[in-house]
Formats: C-alpha cells, sequence, structure tokens
C-alpha cells in the first residue's frame, strides 16, 4: 500500500496527469476500454447478479459512455481559469480561479452496479487530472476482476491501480495518506468512512441511501405512475441506492393503481418471475436472507415466493406494515415494496420529515401547487416528478445526497468539480501602489472606512 501511494504520488508530483492533451488521451482509453471489454463486462455482470443484456448495458456501460461524451465535450472549458470581478478595493489587480487537481484519489465502488458505480467517479477523477486507486466490491467478485484485468491493460499503476479485497484491505487503504476518498455504499460503512478519514483530515464524498418514499396522490396519471414505479422499483431486483424504497398512495386511488402496478410486474417480468432467466439475483445468500425476513412482516399482495438456491425474490408488494417493522425502519435494497397509504397530502409530508433525509423522492400527482408543496416542504437529495431515477442520468444534474443520505455530488460538471481544487488568485499590479492600505498612511483611515464601510 505504502509503495503504490508513493509512486502515484511521485507520478503525480512530476505533472503527467495535469495537461489538457493527457487528460483527454485517458478519456478516449476509457473509452475504447469500454468497448473493447465490452463482452467480458456483459458475461460478468451475469455472473455475478443474472443482469441481463438490456439491463447491464442500459444502466451500466451506456451509462458510462454517456458520462465521457460529457466530460470530453466541456473539459477544456472547465479547466479554464475563471476570472472574477474585481473590486475597487483590488484595482488594478486581475483575479481568477484556478483548476487544480486534488492529487491521488481513492474510489471505493459497491457491488449493486459495480461497472458503473466503480468507473463514474473514476471518470470524473481523471478529466480532473488526479492518479487514481480503485476499491472494487468483493462482493461482485467476476466483476472485480475484469475492472482489474482492463485498468492493468490499458493503464500503469502509478496512474490508475485496482486493488481487490475485503473490509481489511479497505482499512488498509484509509490509512494512507490520501489526498481525497470518494465512497459509494451504506450510511453504517460511510460513518466509518468519514471517521477513518477525518484522523488525516483528507476531504470525502460520500453516496450513501435510505429510505426514498414515492407519493401518488389522487391526480396522477395511475398507468404511468404505476409503470415507472414498478420500473424503478423492481431495476436491478431492487438492488438500487435510489429505488423507491416504499409507496405513499392516496386511499382513494389505492386499489386502481396496483391492479395497475401488478398489470405491468406481469408485463416485465413474466407470470413467474423466478423461471425469468433474465431476472437479477440477490448478490449473495446474506442479503437474500436478510430480504426474506421482510415477507413475514406485513400482508403480501402479490409476489413474496423466492427462490433460496439461485438468491431470487420475487417482485413482491405487500401492505398492513407499520413502522416499528425492520422493513419501515432499514433500507430494503431489495424487491420488496411496502404500501401506505393516506387521506392528505400533509401526512406522507409530515411522515417523511420525521426521518433521516433521503437520497431520493418521486411525487406523482399533476397539480402543480402540489408538486412545489412536496418539493420544497421535504429535503432529499434529488428526485422526480411523475417518475422515477431518470434525474440521475442528466449528467446536467448533480447527484447526491443530504444529511444521512451522503455528502457531496457528482456527474457531468459536478464530478469534474468534486475531484477538482479551486485555488484563488490575485495578480496584483506592480505599475502603482495603493498606499492607503499601510499603517501611518495619511488619510489612510478615512479611505478604507469609503471603501470598506
Amino acid at each position: 500500500m505504502e509503495e503504490l501511494i508513493r509512486s502515484q504520488k511521485q507520478y503525480f508530483n512530476e505533472g503527467f496527469t495535469r495537461s489538457y492533451s493527457f487528460r483527454m488521451e485517458q478519456l478516449k482509453k476509457i473509452k475504447k476500454m469500454l468497448e473493447t471489454f465490452e463482452d467480458p463486462i456483459l458475461r460478468a455482470l451475469q455472473f455475478d447478479l443474472n443482469k441481463s443484456e438490456f439491463e447491464a448495458y442500459s444502466s451500466e456501460i451506456g451509462f458510462l459512455k454517456s458520462e465521457i461524451r460529457e466530460q470530453m465535450k466541456h473539459l477544456k472549458q472547465w479547466m479554464h481559469p475563471e476570472k472574477v470581478k474585481t473590486p475597487i478595493t483590488h484595482f488594478g489587480s486581475t483575479n481568477y480561479i484556478m483548476k487544480e487537481p486534488l492529487g491521488t484519489v481513492l474510489v471505493i465502488a459497491p457491488w449493486n452496479y459495480p461497472i458503473q458505480l466503480s468507473l463514474a467517479p473514476l471518470i470524473g477523477a481523471v478529466a480532473a487530472g488526479n492518479t487514481v486507486i480503485l476499491k472494487p466490491s468483493e462482493l461482485t467478485p467476476m466483476v472485480s476482476w475484469v475492472i482489474k484485468k482492463m485498468i492493468q491493460h490499458y493503464f500503469p499503476e502509478q496512474y490508475i491501480a485496482v486493488v481487490e479485497g475485503d473490509k481489511h484491505i479497505t482499512q488498509q487503504l484509509l490509512a494512507q495518506p490520501l489526498d481525497y476518498i470518494f465512497f459509494t455504499g451504506s450510511t453504517s460503512v460511510g460513518r466509518s468512512i468519514m471517521e477513518q478519514a477525518s484522523k488525516q483530515l483528507i476531504p470525502v464524498t460520500l453516496e450513501l441511501g435510505g429510505k426514498s418514499p414515492a407519493i401518488v396522490h389522487k391526480d396522477a396519471d395511475l398507468d404511468l405512475a404505476a409503470k415507472r414505479i414498478v420500473w424503478g422499483k423492481f431495476t436491478n431486483a431492487g438492488q438500487t441506492c435510489i429505488a423507491p424504497d416504499y409507496l405513499f398512495v392516496h386511499e382513494e386511488v389505492k386499489d386502481l393503481l396496483l391492479s395497475k402496478m401488478k398489470v405491468y410486474i406481469q408485463h416485465f417480468y413474466g407470470l413467474h418471475p423466478l423461471e425469468n432467466n433474465q431476472y437479477v439475483k440477490i448478490v449473495n445468500q446474506q442479503h437474500f436472507l436478510r430480504v426474506k425476513r421482510y415477507l413475514s412482516e406485513g400482508n403480501i399482495l402479490f409476489g413474496g415466493n423466492f427462490d433460496e438456491r439461485n438468491t431470487k425474490i420475487e417482485p413482491t408488494v405487500m401492505d398492513g406494515v407499520n413502522w416499528e417493522n425492520k422493513v419501515m425502519q432499514e433500507e430494503i435494497f431489495g424487491p420488496v415494496l411496502p404500501i401506505l397509504t393516506y387521506s392528505r397530502l400533509n401526512e406522507p409530508i409530515s411522515r417523511v420529515n420525521k426521518l433521516p433525509k433521503p437520497l431520493a423522492l418521486y411525487y406523482f400527482g399533476e397539480n402543480e401547487n402540489d408538486q412545489h408543496l412536496v418539493t420544497d416542504s421535504i429535503s432529499f437529495g434529488g428526485g422526480c416528478i411523475n417518475d422515477t431515477l431518470y434525474h440521475i442520468i442528466n449528467p446536467y444534474l448533480p447527484f447526491g445526497g443530504v444529511g444521512a443520505s451522503g455528502m457531496g455530488s457528482y456527474h457531468g460538471r459536478a464530478s469534474f468539480d468534486t475531484f477538482t481544487h479551486k485555488k484563488s488568485i490575485t495578480s496584483q499590479s506592480t505599475k502603482f501602489d495603493q498606499k492607503f492600505r499601510y499603517p501611518g498612511t495619511k488619510y489612510g483611515l478615512v479611505i478604507v472606512k469609503r471603501m470598506l464601510g
């Protein structure tokens, strides 16, 4: 570990990563890497998570290609020093902000979207001119192996390195004198990462999770709401940090919404989802048993079957839960959707505000005043009106949490900014000197009061 960090810091200090031409060349390499290794990536995702080619490409590979295009398109503009206004106190000077890479950064990735959530922050770190150490998740070992092989094929270790291993390896990495840490994962592990980083005053971005609600009001387009909630919840078998974790639905439209959701579950996954060879599995036995326990805490409306040998659980919708149940206290991170009803819109708003701030929120309803009431009244990382998940693929929207759901953001320009230090510079004139600022100058105090008061 020590030797790896030393070599990366030396490589960075020698200035190799700083130029525009170098950064562009590396982004082109990453793009070529994804194209060359597309088949091994797809096979690895199928092996570790049983992801279909459609789901793997749309949620992982395609997302990354879009991110690379965005970085390449705007990189020169983002790198350019940013001029700022010169106040009268600084007359004669030029003032600007330099965009400086942070140095050697560590990216710790999760298992649920193991390609996307490993390489998306890496793309931002590379565009910003850093060296990178990438720690993929040990829970998706085939994907981790492919990531290591393709990075080794295209990049020297002193520039980009992949370190595999479990939490003990992560702890060793966190003990190193890094310049930045980017972590995606659970809130509990995020607290530990932040505690470790604070010992060396290493800045962090934490992309965490939490219980992200969906709210369906009585004036919603119920057919579209049902389709988009089913898609957002059961994509990747619910193993998505911004998936709707639970659903608030107005009591007047509950039955109709549920009937439409059942239709779309069958349309997307068939009458027997466990037999659908393209339906994603739960990542391992431990997580399977954790999600399976939720099935006994409410009344199953549809779904509820499981295949323990293949760690699959059907898309399941349930009601009859209360806030003391574990399914309503923990982030579900699986294909189980609890349903709650309300009669007035202030009820879900009040309840959500009593909980830790969620990473995402989804509101379905046509009235714009109600839309603004929900988005203005509840603090959350980001979200959609009349949709789910879709905000994450807009490169012009920063993605990140707030409070317990995370800190910092990335995607598009936000990725470049996250891995960049903005260095403020005043370039002062030597053609004249403003004497009023020095002690003992006649009328100095009068002039200072007029300028600053």
